[in-house]
């Protein structure tokens, strides 16, 4: 789960990093107040989820607050990559003198976090990765013995910190990571963190990414998700229980079990070529009652992509016939013409194969392998796609 700008940076004030005293704003009256109570200039800052703010008009310096209403009056509203913006942050403009890169990620390879500095702070980090790797000084963290202060140094040294802001840069690099690790953080960063002309350090972006596995125990953050930047169907898929992910292909995958769906997707690849495949990952997990069933179908078949679906359900901890009555269920609420092909097997296999037979769906067939239904949903794709381009 992503969070925006303000979101972050309000986040790293709970464990001391200094940030400006901005504050978010909904409408160009409340950017006025805003700009008025923090004094000229400010920045005007839109709020959403993509990169590339700047360039698309996003982010104007206000020298008044009229001018910061104006602003806020041209950016509220407007579409960035898509996203429409619906809040702006007002931060007193500030004196840059130096701006430098720091984040906390997981280092998958090492198994352990990973705090990185930069001198080239402003840029995005994958760009400097590219251009200047050298520029980027890592330490990997022991989880057990947290962050120590020699490798804060070991960071600040690396990147050429002029010595005096060595003790403040450590203490934003330590609270730093006690936030990523508070927060179940996947990413904490800082970009940039800069010196101003003032001497201080300030953190004037952030940006942080939760671990959605964790939020169960975040409620706090999870109450901050912005649906606006995701998939309408993993949306409905998340609030639904069901592990869900829209891909680009076309066949819709129903699966129960992680390890199944990927060889699932595989297997639609395998057959379809560089022109056939999976529509998404979708898991509807062990032990799935009807109604969850029922859902995963709707969200599979609101996908316009879709030419053909295929259900594959090893019957262990779910039931066959739990599974075919949702099928049917979900038929009733959205009825569709797509072709569909089920292999069904294991527990009540036989039971749920027969509620399916007795209903007499005519364009529901079924396969006794995955190989087979792999192939028939392929061919059942691959001729809704020709008939597509026939009737251009």
């Amino acid at each position: 789960m992503n969070l925006h700008e303000y979101q972050s940076k309000f986040r790293f004030a709970e464990f001391g990093i200094p940030i400006p005293r901005g504050k978010t704003a909904s409408t160009p009256q409340e950017a006025y107040e805003i700009a008025r109570e923090l004094g000229c200039p400010v920045v005007v800052k839109a709020q959403v989820l993509v990169g590339g703010r700047g360039k698309a008009g996003g982010i104007k310096v206000a020298r008044t607050p009229e001018q910061a209403e104006e602003y806020a009056n041209q950016i509220l509203g407007m579409k960035i990559k898509g996203l429409t913006v619906r809040k702006v942050l007002i931060d007193p403009a500030a004196n840059i003198g130096q701006e430098i890169y720091l984040g906390v990620t997981n280092d998958r390879a090492a198994g352990k976090p990973v705090i990185m500095a930069s001198s080239e702070g402003g840029v995005e980090i994958e760009q400097v990765a590219r251009d200047k790797p050298d520029a980027i000084i890592r330490e990997r963290i022991d989880p057990f013995l947290g962050l120590l202060d020699y490798q804060t140094r070991n960071l600040a040294s690396g990147i050429n910190l002029p010595y005096e802001h060595w003790r403040a840069f450590s203490k934003i690099a330590t609270n730093l990571y006690k936030c990523y690790v508070a927060s179940d953080a996947v990413l904490a960063e800082i970009n940039p963190l800069v010196i101003t002309k003032e001497n201080q350090l300030l953190a004037l972006d952030g940006k942080m990414i939760i671990d959605d596995n964790a939020l169960y125990r975040q409620p706090q953050l999870a109450e901050m998700r912005d649906t606006d930047a995701e998939p309408k169907e993993e949306t409905e898929a998340r609030l639904a229980g069901i592990s869900y992910v829209k891909l680009n292909g076309q066949i819709g995958c129903m699966v129960n079990g992680a390890g199944l769906a990927m060889t699932t997707m595989d297997m639609t690849r395998l057959y379809g070529g560089e022109e056939i495949g999976p529509a998404n990952f979708l898991d509807i997990g062990g032990g799935a009652q009807a109604s969850k069933v029922a859902a995963a179908l709707r969200i599979i078949l609101s996908d316009p992509n879709v030419k053909s679906v295929l259900f594959n359900i090893f019957g262990g901890i779910t039931r066959g016939d739990e599974v075919a009555r949702g099928i049917l269920e979900a038929l009733n609420e959205v009825p569709t013409r797509l072709p569909m092909v089920i292999r069904l097997v294991g527990t009540n296999a036989e039971e749920g194969r027969a509620i399916i037979d007795n209903a007499n769906i005519p364009n529901l067939t079924s396969a006794a392998t995955l190989t087979e239904a792999a192939k028939k949903a392929v061919e059942y794709a691959r001729k809704a796609l020709a008939a597509e381009r026939g009737a251009q």
